[in-house]
């Protein structure tokens, strides 16, 4: 093996997920400041998200995680794509109504 490959600062870190607040302690270098006392030893901190305790995939349960509300803004989105269709939509016929009704106008007029 090559000399000086890995880093130095390669040492047990505590991930911690915030939906079920499950601790999983793995090597790593990631930088934190934070610490929490485990098992009687204290180690650096990483709060994630989603973690395999918590992930539908994993745990085999159908439930939506959205922490930052992507599926609310995604929905309104849509929503008000929807309404501002429909509304020209009804702005275009109402408009072919009128233009219908000049030409016939025109038609009648001339005969």
């Amino acid at each position: 093996m090559k000399k000086s490959l890995h880093p130095a600062n390669y040492r047990p870190v505590a991930f911690q997920d915030l939906n079920n607040n499950s601790i999983f302690i793995t090597k790593s270098t990631v930088q934190t400041s934070d610490t929490i006392k485990y098992e009687g030893q204290e180690y650096p901190l990483v709060k994630v998200h989603i973690s395999s305790s918590s992930h539908p995939y994993f745990t085999g349960e159908e439930k939506i995680l959205d922490i930052e509300g992507r599926v609310d803004k995604f929905k309104a989105k849509t929503e008000l794509a929807l309404k501002s269709k429909q509304s020209l939509m009804s702005s275009a016929a109402k408009k072919s109504k009128r233009y219908d009704k000049k030409l016939e106008i025109n038609k009648s007029s001339k005969s």
